[in-house]
């Protein structure tokens, strides 16, 4: 049973994150409140290990969650569910894009598409941040304001916004000294 309900929350995340792996985050979110198959700070920890390694993003949390929660086999089962919806679609505008590409009306759809995508990498975007950056659990536990930001964090993210704007390495630097920074100083 765990399969299907893995499958289905996945295949509506493919279903509906239009603009990339970044667009999953918020769907990943919900997932996590809904479902309580991983916590926000595992979250946080997906999306760092899934910008640092090879392949999509949303691919690789889909893979992450599938395997923590159901094993190899459960891994399996969300990646192809992520992506089913994305090769369906592929499949259905190649065999009719032919006849109704210059359609004014498919041609608006498309062009409605872009603001869509540009919200949910936005709001990915403000995930991140919120996750990364405001400690709400630490708040909300003594209601002192101090408790409610991520300092470490938000110091480094200023030396790292810094340290780009001085020297311009390439960004695999960028994160394999986040990396290891994050490692060293137990940064989460």
């Amino acid at each position: 049973m765990i399969l299907l309900r893995l499958f289905y929350e996945f295949f509506k995340v493919g279903l509906f994150s239009i603009g990339g792996g970044a667009a999953t985050i918020p769907f990943l979110s919900r997932i996590s409140d809904t479902t309580g198959w991983y916590t926000q700070h595992e979250l946080a920890n997906m999306i760092a290990v899934s910008e640092s390694t090879p392949g999509a993003i949303g691919a690789n949390m889909a893979s992450y969650v599938g395997y923590t929660t159901a094993g190899v086999f459960g891994s399996v089962v969300t990646t192809i569910a992520l992506v089913a919806p994305s090769i369906i679609t592929i499949v259905i505008i190649a065999k009719f894009l032919q006849k109704f590409a210059e359609n004014k009306y498919v041609k608006h759809v498309f062009y409605g598409l872009r603001p869509a995508s540009t919200g949910l990498i936005a709001a990915a975007a403000f995930e991140i941040v919120k996750i990364a950056l405001i400690n709400i659990d630490g708040f909300l536990q003594t209601c002192s304001v101090a408790d409610l930001f991520n300092v470490k964090n938000i110091l480094f993210f200023i030396l790292i916004f810094a340290a780009m704007k001085k020297w311009s390495l390439h960004p695999i630097a960028y994160i394999a000294i986040s990396a290891v920074v994050g490692i060293i100083f137990k940064m989460s």
